[in-house]
């Protein structure tokens, strides 16, 4: 098939960005001829809680395929002209196929309006053109006026759906009962390396070798819950006094309410590692390796694309019993699963972690359930949805 995926690519950063790239790559190696269609803005800056939307200079990230193929970054989130020269640009190439990666309300009239003008100009020279959207989210963790009519456009213009976890198949039946969708797992993010000694990353952040470890990795919202961590140290604390909680990732919210809350709890400087600027490709593999585990107490999610960074380095995982976490995170065999987003969940669960000496039992559960995430086995899917 000839398919363009339609979604942010490097030199733009984060989890999308690693997923077209690995989508891409996987694309091409089954046979299939791939493009991508790239934003020139994703969002405008007022919008952007982040320092930078692109990776750094010198950044080791991938660049999917050849420039030729990706072409001029042609998608400007708030451009309703770009969106028309994109649907141009994406019929020109005559594509079987277009995948959308959809993760916000705030693309969807971009989407529906790229869908339909590639759609309507394949078809009148004498060809079809399939639309799939990969639905992270469809209703979002921040909701904002006009998310559900925005959603609802650009489904419309949508011939099949890929939903990975439950809650999103659930969310998805509401908005668009009579959608086509099959269910496929999150694969593996499997651009960051292989794990480290982890002797070499802890002396590479200070930490010593024997310290219990535990980490919140990734961009910080209010929904993922880093306060609930910190407001569960001091009880951690008394109970396994030289841990360390290692925060790795870019504030996109308020970082004066955080370290005011690291003050007003009195959690000792030795016990935090705080890294909180974008991490860069080169540097996640160190701090997935100097962890014990990973901790994600949300508040709410539909899957996480962090668990599948964990999986990568054979990291357990602690986790709410909210969305699709569950799903991937196998109680007691892969990690823990709390029963709510509080302090008091977090201390219970990371101590009996450490308590019970549980990292290596969950380590092997690790290595067993992430065999189930492969990006073959997901393409794959793509391709009998299509198909059939």
């Amino acid at each position: 098939m000839k398919v363009l995926i339609i979604g942010t690519a490097f030199p733009l950063r984060g989890g999308i960005a690693h997923y077209v790239s690995l989508l891409y790559r996987t694309l091409e190696k089954r046979g299939h001829s791939v493009g991508i269609i790239s934003f020139s803005r994703q969002y405008p800056k007022f919008l952007f809680p982040g320092k930078s939307q692109d990776e750094p200079t010198g950044s080791s990230t991938p660049q999917p395929p050849p420039l030729a193929e990706v072409g001029e970054p042609v998608i400007d989130s708030v451009n309703p002209v770009s969106w028309f020269k994109a649907g141009m640009i994406a019929a020109k190439q005559q594509p079987d196929l277009l995948i959308f990666k959809f993760w916000l309300p705030f693309f969807a009239p971009a989407y529906g309006v790229i869908a339909r003008v590639a759609k309507r100009i394949t078809r009148k020279q004498g060809k079809e053109c399939k639309v799939i959207f990969i639905a992270d989210n469809v209703i979002p963790h921040e909701k904002r006026p006009g998310d559900l009519a925005f959603t609802k456009f650009a489904f419309r213009a949508v011939d099949y759906f890929i939903v990975q976890s439950d809650s999103v198949e659930r969310d998805l039946i509401i908005v668009a009962p009579s959608a086509k969708y099959i269910k496929l797992a999150h694969p593996i993010y499997e651009i960051f390396g292989e794990r480290m000694d982890r002797s070499e990353a802890r002396s590479a952040l200070g930490i010593p070798d024997d310290a219990p470890a535990i980490l919140f990795f990734g961009f910080i919202r209010k929904y993922k819950g880093l306060d609930i961590i910190l407001r569960a140290m001091p009880a951690m604390l008394k109970v396994q006094p030289e841990l360390r909680l290692i925060v790795a990732g870019e504030y996109y919210t308020d970082k004066d309410e955080y370290i005011a809350l690291i003050k007003e709890l009195g959690i000792p400087e030795k016990n935090l590692v705080l890294a909180t600027d974008y991490i860069a490709n080169e540097e996640v593999a160190k701090y997935f390796s100097a962890a014990n585990v990973t901790v994600l107490p949300y508040r709410s999610a539909t899957q996480s694309g962090i668990v599948q960074i964990a999986y990568n380095f054979d990291t357990p995982v602690i986790a709410t019993n909210v969305g699709g976490l569950p799903e991937v995170v196998i109680h007691e065999k892969s990690g823990l699963i709390m029963d709510e987003a509080t302090p008091e969940a977090v201390t219970a669960g990371v101590l009996r972690f450490f308590n019970e000496g549980m990292e290596q039992k969950l380590t092997a559960g690790v290595i067993e359930e992430k065999k189930k995430y492969s990006w073959d086995t997901f393409v794959e899917g793509i391709e009998k949805l299509v198909t059939t």
